[in-house]
């Protein structure tokens, strides 16, 4: 599996303070990013843990994990 295809970890956090981490392919969180703002429905995010329903209109921030995890000094 090539970098551009490897599930991305991310949280999305959601008015009143709750958050939810998932890993999602590079092309469902465009799709996602390019939703946020600009619809008051609801999506279905395909996440390695399940299929996600999420009210757009709830979130209030998407954060992307982008650094590598290494183990050691």
């Amino acid at each position: 599996m090539s970098t551009a295809e490897k599930p991305q970890k991310i949280s999305i956090g959601f008015r009143g303070g709750q958050t939810l981490a998932a890993r999602v392919k590079p092309e469902d969180l465009m799709k996602l990013r390019e939703l946020l703002g600009k619809s008051g429905e609801w999506h279905e995010l395909k996440a390695e843990e399940g299929l996600v329903l999420l009210d757009l209109t709830r979130i209030d921030y998407l954060l992307v994990d982008s650094q590598e995890h290494r183990v050691g000094f």
